[in-house]
């Protein structure tokens, strides 16, 4: 079997993590993937996964390894579509992730129109409310929300979204509307642990500069969708991301509140793994989903 060949096992075995998956990808025995990945750490003179009964997983040298493979791969692609003329064509496998309420909103409908396009493409798509490793857990493009760390990723800004602090017109009605930041602390607080959101202290941005508000919620949810639906039925204030909330204050079923002391809008950014030799397939996508979210966010500085 030939250096590219161990590669493309390898990375099958990492991202799937296992041996019978990655033959099931590659059709292929697993026998024959497993002789694969011990002539290649026998031939590197390093272990690159880590074997239990229950899983396996990239070593710390098998992680390093994982992306140089999928760089060289890539390239090697890329050279050979441009060879072919066939680089507005993308075929093969794509995984994606991104928050999960913004997952189903706006990139779900970005997939669905890159499968049409592309008979040849699969996508498989992951939505949590957690900070995904692309690394580490093997996708091709993600989307963040929030301030980006610094990282080898490289990051495209699409847009930013409003954090907002939100209520019913008739919970306002029968509880009166705050309007400062202090009258918080009479009204009924609902609050989401999705993500990063969930936190205890709340930002706002006043005169004299950042203000935070610890909160002490009468309801806490682990999901965004749970927060607005308690909102919706009247119990009380919450803080979302506007996305989040659009299509409530369109019909007037949720009321934005102390819009002053709005912290800065939080950015989105497009990250991946790969440079300019990135496969037709990564490219595509990520054009696909650049053009989609800047038709529908708001777009901030690039």
């Amino acid at each position: 079997m030939d250096r590219f060949q161990s590669m493309n096992v390898f990375i099958a075995v990492a991202e799937e993590q296992g041996f019978a998956a990655a033959a099931r990808r590659l059709n292929m025995s697993p026998p024959a993937v497993t002789r694969a990945i011990a002539a290649l750490e026998n031939r590197l003179g390093v272990m690159l996964l880590n074997r239990t009964t229950r899983y396996v997983r990239t070593t710390e040298a098998g992680s390093r390894y994982l992306d140089d493979a999928r760089r060289v791969i890539a390239e090697a692609e890329a050279a050979d579509e441009a060879v072919a003329g066939i680089n507005t064509e993308p075929h093969g496998h794509l995984s994606v992730t991104a928050p999960l309420m913004f997952g189903r909103l706006f990139v779900t409908p970005v997939i669905v129109k890159y499968l049409q396009s592309y008979p040849q493409t699969e996508v498989s798509a992951v939505f949590v409310d957690r900070v995904t490793n692309l690394l580490e857990e093997g996708f091709d493009v993600g989307v963040r929300i929030g301030e980006l760390p610094d990282s080898s990723m490289r990051a495209i800004r699409v847009g930013s979204v409003r954090h907002v602090i939100c209520a019913s017109p008739g919970y306002l009605a029968r509880q009166g509307t705050p309007q400062t930041i202090d009258d918080l602390g009479d009204h009924d607080i609902i609050n989401s642990s999705a993500g990063s959101d969930g936190l205890s202290d709340w930002k706002f941005e006043t005169a004299r500069g950042p203000r935070y508000l610890r909160i002490r919620p009468r309801l806490t949810v682990t999901s965004n969708d749970a927060a607005i639906e308690a909102v919706k039925q009247d119990f009380g204030v919450s803080r979302l991301l506007c996305y989040q909330v659009a299509a409530e204050i369109a019909e007037q079923r949720i009321k934005i509140i102390l819009e002053n002391y709005e912290p800065k809008p939080r950015p989105i950014h497009i990250i991946h793994r790969e440079g300019r030799f990135a496969s037709a397939r990564v490219r595509c996508f990520i054009d696909f989903l650049t053009e989609n979210l800047r038709s529908n966010l708001l777009p901030g500085p690039q």
